[in-house]
């Protein structure tokens, strides 16, 4: 069955399949939208879109409405509380790169936790951002700070070393522009590494009645799979040099979701709540490409 969708934004075709029809996840677990919202997959790039009518418009993330829908804090603070504690993982996936003396800039940095985090060692920190109420604190801690990348292109110009954008494409209304703007910013030697959710995730072949209402979101347009991403990413004058997957839950996670049928983050279950197997869990689904998170390494094409 054929989407009513417009046009691929990252490749142009009009092929679109339906894969998902239901609710989605609205916000914070347990919130849905109404039954209506369908997924579409391209059959040129292979990515996955949100039907528009069920999206956020692009201004909800200008404003604090976005964390609070996700029931989370909406100042500095909280947002600090709430994601300090992810960005090792963001560091691990930024090896072997340095970040030392080097300009770079985040892309969709929220209220900066990850900037704090490599700060110390950068020559200059560039802090993009839509959402205002983060911008006072971000500018006091030293950052320059711009509210959209067309503001950013005009000022800075082929001036990023390194760039990072964590978990934010799969928001953006149009990804292929979305990835060609930042290849504006970064020097010619310049480097990308971004995040996104991965569809190819486990859990929606083991659960497909009950993992994709949770999977697909209100907030997220776009879904990739290494493919996809890489497809999206030469389009936009990248070439991948790494795509690799990452899983952040241990198997008690994956239990629980067999059993319950719902998320129960890193909460363990007894018997299989052993660091090793966690460990041996992760790094299998990780193999196969199946875990949970894509990280990809991007260099601008000369």
């Amino acid at each position: 069955m054929t989407a009513s969708f417009d046009p691929c934004e990252i490749c142009g075709s009009d092929d679109w399949q339906i894969v998902y029809r239901g609710p989605v996840r609205d916000g914070a677990f347990g919130n849905l939208t109404g039954p209506g919202a369908a997924v579409g997959r391209c059959g040129g790039c292979g990515v996955e879109r949100l039907d528009e009518a069920t999206c956020k418009e692009e201004d909800f993330y200008r404003t604090e409405e976005y964390r609070a829908l996700l029931a989370e804090p909406t100042d500095a603070a909280g947002f600090f509380a709430e994601h300090d504690a992810f960005q090792l993982q963001n560091l691990t996936e930024l090896w072997p790169e340095s970040v030392r003396g080097k300009v770079v800039a985040d892309i969709g940095c929220a209220a900066g936790s990850f900037l704090d985090h490599i700060a110390g060692l950068a020559g200059e920190v560039v802090a993009l951002e839509p959402c205002e109420a983060y911008h006072e604190s971000l500018r006091k801690r030293g950052y320059t700070v711009y509210s959209n990348s067309a503001d950013a292109v005009v000022a800075a110009s082929e001036s990023i070393d390194l760039a990072f954008s964590f978990a934010v494409i799969e928001h953006v209304r149009d990804p292929h522009r979305f990835l060609a703007d930042i290849a504006l910013l970064i020097k010619p030697s310049g480097k990308l590494l971004l995040s996104t959710p991965n569809r190819s995730d486990f859990l929606m072949d083991l659960l497909p009645e009950d993992y994709p209402r949770f999977f697909y979101r209100a907030v997220h347009r776009w879904y990739f799979d290494a493919e996809s991403l890489r497809h999206c990413a030469e389009r936009a004058g990248f070439t991948v040099v790494s795509n690799r997957c990452h899983h952040r839950f241990g198997l008690s996670n994956a239990f629980g979701w067999l059993r319950d049928r719902k998320p129960s983050g890193s909460k363990q279950l007894p018997h299989i709540d052993s660091q090793l197997l966690d460990s041996f869990w992760r790094h299998y689904l990780e193999m196969r490409g199946i875990g949970d998170c894509l990280y990809a390494t991007l260099a601008r094409k000369d």
